[in-house]
């Protein structure tokens, strides 16, 4: 089982929203068995809150399912997980310097050609969920294409 945390701020837009969207692909691919899959934010004053209603209502648009409750990381999460996918730089600072292994943490625009080191823009403070959408879709559709080819599946 590959284990998958995806990391933005507050846990209740772009992280829930790649989540939501990796799950989808996941789903479509017929490999929904091999992942597990959650997302968190490196703040916690949005914990117990469900996702933006920008973040739902992209997705429902698309007909991809989310629920999911804003969570912060945890110790354990740094202990198990075998890929942390941040959603910007601040994001990927924060998760190394609350520990973890540096060789599991990437950004999601890593896996997009031409746009490694590149931020997601938080809509939260855009509000431009859509953009946020298409860049969340295409970073989860190059991660998908990395595991499946790291893992074999």
């Amino acid at each position: 089982m590959v284990r998958v945390l995806f990391v933005c701020l507050g846990n209740i837009c772009r992280s829930p929203m790649a989540e939501a969207l990796f799950a989808h692909r996941v789903a479509e691919c017929g490999l929904g068995h091999a992942f597990a899959l959650d997302s968190a934010g490196t703040g916690s004053w949005h914990a117990g809150e469900e996702p933006h209603p920008g973040t739902r209502k992209a997705l429902k648009r698309r007909g991809v399912a989310c629920s999911h409750i804003a969570r912060a990381v945890t110790p354990d999460d740094l202990a198990t997980q075998d890929y942390f996918v941040a959603m910007d730089a601040a994001n990927k600072a924060d998760l190394l310097r609350l520990g973890a292994d540096p060789g599991r943490v990437s950004m999601l625009l890593d896996h997009v050609p031409g746009m490694a080191g590149e931020d997601v823009p938080d809509p939260y403070y855009t509000g431009d969920f859509e953009h946020c959408y298409r860049l969340v879709d295409a970073g989860c559709r190059g991660l998908l294409e990395r595991v499946r080819s790291l893992h074999s599946l």
